[in-house]
């Protein structure tokens, strides 16, 4: 442990840091050239410098209204650096943001346009080789959902970070049921419609509102770590994160809301988009599976739950890691966890070695 005199120096050159730089965090983002573009769909490839390399392409899988840097949070603590400095060869869709004139859009675009031609994309500029997803929260629905519903597409593997499935297994959600029961499930449909879907500082503020209690302890949590630099520009990384969240299309955000929240259709194995039913049952790729075991967005019972309803793939890993939503996908100690867990069911897939435990 450093001594008293230490930490007092490094908690002055911290205050430094915060209050004449700006900050301490390193937010540059990871290099990278752009591949490929279309509407909702920017690709990018990352550039590897002089690192050597090798494997599969790897393609990340943001949600709708998470900015893509949910993947790239920080030097030092970026999913997109780890993958990059281990040589795979990382590529990036990233949605950008979402106007009015989206309103229209619903899960269709994402799961037919959108994810598959950036997955054929990849494949492409990667020499054909076959594609590793890697996603987050509701980039693991999609990413299932377009394996699914498309079997051609080359996919290699998916992994699937705090995805919820079961709806009814998310406390925060529950004291709301039975006002939306009530109303027939029309309590949030003529806000949505008004606004053109979730507004994105809605989405910041519920987003806040899951951790509320670590938002009101934050200035003493930060006084009592003063000292200690990593962790004030994780702070700084993730109310960045925070300050850079998107919109929900209309249509999107009413299929979500009515199909996993409402009905918890998912929950079952199933989704019906417009009478045309995607089943998880139909998923044939490798599946890791990771819960965050202080996520509050997506608790374990809830991502858990897709374990039973993957049957047809051949191989399904579940994990839990220490973490919140965001932190499981890329806190400080997701570097010693859910990182070493993807690194392992990559590796596992480039050897052909499935998992023995």
């Amino acid at each position: 442990m450093a001594s008293p005199s230490a930490r007092l120096a490094a908690a002055a050159s911290n205050v430094v840091g915060k209050v004449l730089r700006g900050g301490v965090a390193d937010l540059r983002p990871m290099p990278r050239v752009l591949i490929d573009q279309g509407p909702n769909r920017s690709v990018y490839r990352m550039t590897h410098g002089a690192s050597e390399v090798s494997g599969p392409p790897i393609l990340l899988v943001p949600p709708l209204a998470a900015p893509a840097l949910c993947f790239d949070l920080r030097r030092g603590c970026s999913l997109i650096e780890h993958l990059v400095e281990a040589g795979r060869p990382t590529y990036l869709v990233d949605y950008g943001s979402v106007a009015f004139a989206d309103r229209r859009l619903g899960i269709e675009h994402w799961i037919d346009e959108v994810l598959p031609r950036a997955i054929r994309k990849v494949s492409e500029n990667a020499g054909g080789q076959g594609v590793h997803l890697v996603s987050w929260s509701l980039g693991g629905i999609f990413s299932m959902l377009v394996n699914a519903d498309q079997p051609g597409l080359p996919i290699e593997s998916i992994t699937a970070i705090a995805s919820p499935v079961d709806f009814t297994a998310i406390p925060i959600v529950a004291p709301f049921r039975p006002l939306v029961d009530l109303t027939g499930g029309h309590l949030l449909t003529p806000v949505y419609r008004a606004f053109g879907g979730a507004p994105s500082y809605l989405v910041t503020r519920v987003f806040r509102a899951t951790g509320i209690s670590k938002e009101i302890t934050k200035p003493l949590a930060i006084l009592k770590n003063l000292d200690d630099r990593d962790y004030l520009a994780q702070i700084e990384a993730v109310d960045h994160f925070m300050d850079n969240m998107y919109a929900y299309p209309g249509r999107t955000f009413g299929q979500l809301y009515h199909r996993l929240f409402r009905t918890n259709d998912l929950a079952e194995g199933t989704v019906d988009l417009n009478g045309r039913v995607i089943s998880l049952s139909d998923v044939k790729a490798p599946t890791l599976v990771v819960a965050g075991e202080n996520d509050t967005i997506a608790p374990q019972a809830s991502v858990e739950r897709v374990v039973q309803l993957l049957d047809n793939a051949p191989e399904v890993r579940f994990r839990t890691a220490p973490g919140g939503h965001l932190g499981v996908l890329t806190g400080r100690r997701a570097r010693g966890t859910t990182w070493k867990y993807l690194d392992e069911f990559l590796d596992d897939r480039i050897s052909g070695t499935p998992e023995t435990t």
